[in-house]
């Protein structure tokens, strides 16, 4: 029942786990070498993750909608990788029932208002005027935007397609958002260190020395994806004789939702061994972003030898195969993060330099907000002087006519009598 939403979701890296029923467990006490034979005794429903996209609500739910069509969910089972990208099976929308696209009718229109506040949000911050909001919605390509109110199957290839190709790119951003992490980090202390006298600029220097080595002296990492790191997998966290390894009974081991194929989430579940020898949350000397990265670039690299036919997905075949070759049984050292250089001095420099000019605009609107500042103050102060010179020159002439026997003024001229007694 799941491979339909694996192909859909998993090729997009998202809705990796989500099952059309309860996810059933593997029993952790009993002798996971006869997993086969396992009737499963334990439900639990597993959320799907965050993709990271900014239309990520809208998709979930567009899913969750369009599952509740037999007709629609009995393609999407029989459907592959290139129906689905290729925008065929979005053709079968017009099948679904009239309570389903009513129900997708909705979310569109919802996810287009909430597009244009978005727009207007941005317009205001930008105190820009007169602008085209239809024609602004037209750089959101995962909807149709020329028809607002209608969910329709060119919406459906539009998601698809959109979030396919995001999500193609989601691992790139994040390795470029982890160079840019630590030019900042190194920038930083750079900048602390110049405000620092000569013996403490030395001692702040061996510090990060011996905290650099400190963080490097640790046990040898196994490839990931090797024999030697999936052994260790088997005996320290399946608690398994590593003589009785066996490779299909690890894969069913390791793939918790049961549907054949072990997703990204699964696959880097299984480094977990391996970044706790390198990172601690109690050392100072350990980052977990950086250990996040590590165990980004163990997934990517164990995908890039495994999976085959990059649906990102590792079948059972693809898996056996990985396990006949050599780099499998004999593969190279594997270098940690702490082994390599993120950025060159130039980088950084190029980096310093684009964070310098973003504070002197950053200084620059401070300034000119000030001086708005002050230039509201002045008017505000010239209004309330003008305000108490404005009830000088009334008090002065009450006080003359009441010298000149006249009675005073109301507020709006008229003239006050007190009563006889």
């Amino acid at each position: 029942m799941m491979r339909w939403r694996n192909i859909l979701l998993q090729y997009c890296f998202l809705l990796i786990t989500c099952l059309l029923t309860a996810l059933e467990a593997v029993p952790i006490d009993i002798d996971k070498t006869k997993v086969q034979n396992i009737h499963p005794v334990e439900s639990a429903k597993i959320e799907p993750p965050d993709t990271g996209l900014y239309y990520d609500e809208y998709l979930k739910q567009v899913i969750d909608v369009l599952e509740t069509d037999k007709h629609f969910r009995e393609k999407l089972q029989k459907a592959d990788i290139e129906e689905i990208k290729s925008g065929r099976l979005s053709k079968e929308l017009d099948l679904v029932s009239h309570h389903v696209r009513t129900k997708l009718d909705e979310l569109k229109r919802q996810e287009v208002g909430r597009l244009r506040m978005l727009i207007k949000a941005k317009l205001d911050s930008l105190q820009d005027i007169g602008m085209d909001h239809q024609a602004l919605l037209k750089q959101f390509d995962h909807l149709n935007h020329l028809n607002p109110d209608k969910f329709e199957s060119t919406d459906l290839d539009m998601l698809i397609k959109a979030a396919t190709s995001d999500l193609e790119h989601y691992d790139k951003t994040r390795h470029e958002e982890f160079k840019k992490y630590e030019m900042m980090k190194e920038h930083e202390r750079r900048e602390y260190l110049k405000t620092l006298n000569e013996e403490k600029r030395k001692e702040e220097e061996s510090k990060f020395e011996e905290m650099k080595k400190k963080h490097e002296n640790h046990p040898k990492v196994n490839h990931p994806g090797s024999k030697d790191q999936l052994k260790e997998v088997w005996e320290e966290t399946d608690g398994l004789d590593p003589n009785d390894f066996d490779p299909k009974t690890f894969f069913k081991l390791h793939d918790v939702n049961s549907d054949g194929f072990l997703d990204e989430q699964e696959l880097e579940a299984l480094f977990t061994k391996e970044l706790e020898k390198v990172y601690d949350p109690k050392n100072e000397e350990d980052d977990m972003v950086e250990m996040e990265e590590e165990r980004l670039r163990m997934r990517e690299h164990v995908m890039n030898e495994v999976d085959t036919n990059k649906d990102r997905l590792v079948t059972l075949e693809e898996f056996l195969k990985a396990t006949e070759k050599k780099e499998f049984l004999e593969p190279d050292s594997w270098e940690t993060l702490d082994q390599q250089q993120f950025f060159t001095e130039e980088e950084l420099k190029e980096y310093e330099n684009i964070i310098a000019l973003q504070e002197s605009e950053l200084k620059k609107k401070a300034d000119e907000l000030q001086k708005q500042k002050e230039e509201l103050q002045r008017q505000h102060d010239q209004l309330e002087a003008q305000k108490l010179e404005y009830h000088q020159v009334i008090q002065q002439m009450e006080q003359k006519k009441l010298q000149q026997g006249i009675p005073p003024s109301g507020p709006a001229g008229e003239l006050k009598f007190e009563p006889h007694i």
